[in-house]
């Protein structure tokens, strides 16, 4: 459990700099340049998730259950996770209607997915996994709506063909995690 411990510090402490630093973030891009910032923050971030991985693969060996979800929970959570994938995906369509309502469609589909593990996994483990990734989740959207509000940010809203192809590529990504995917990586299969 220390390592993916150690790995979530790592991993969403440099992904929260912003939230809790962000004057002193732009002060270290201006000193070093942008490019060495993203060198440096890329390898945090690549550090921290190579130990939240092995860290969580060695904790859901031994971690205890602390509630068992219903059977029902296993679908709703796979319905969620659609859901976060379709907005992860409008995070990378330009001009999709998804962002213009909800200003910051990764870090929600990032609260959708990591809610609906919370409601499909009961173990220890997945609890600080998915516990912490939906907090972080809940105050970067918060911080991140607010700087929105104070810069004066609107997201433009194109054609409704941006959302279908958001919806679209959300979905087949979808798919291929769910039923090709996730089994062999997660070691888990989602749905039968």
């Amino acid at each position: 459990m220390t390592l993916l411990v150690a790995g979530l510090v790592l991993f969403l402490g440099v992904h929260s700099v912003r939230i809790f630093a962000d004057e002193w973030r732009s002060a270290r891009i201006a000193s070093m340049g942008e490019r060495k910032w993203k060198l440096v923050y890329t390898a945090l971030s690549l550090a921290g998730f190579v130990l939240v991985v092995y860290g969580y693969a060695q904790a859901r060996k031994v971690t205890p259950l602390l509630y068992d979800p219903p059977q029902w929970a296993r679908h709703v959570a796979a319905a969620l996770v659609l859901i976060a994938f379709v907005l992860i995906a409008a995070a990378y369509v330009r001009g999709t209607r998804i962002k213009a309502r909800v200003g910051h469609p990764m870090v929600l589909g990032v609260k959708v997915w990591a809610f609906a593990h919370l409601l499909a996994n009961g173990t220890l483990a997945d609890v600080v996994l998915f516990g912490a990734f939906l907090a972080w989740a809940v105050l970067d959207y918060i911080a991140s709506r607010r700087r929105d509000r104070v810069a004066g940010v609107v997201y433009p809203a194109g054609p409704w063909s941006r959302d279908a192809i958001a919806i679209a590529a959300g979905a087949v990504a979808w798919w291929v995690f769910a039923f090709l995917l996730h089994g062999p990586l997660i070691g888990v299969r989602p749905l039968p």
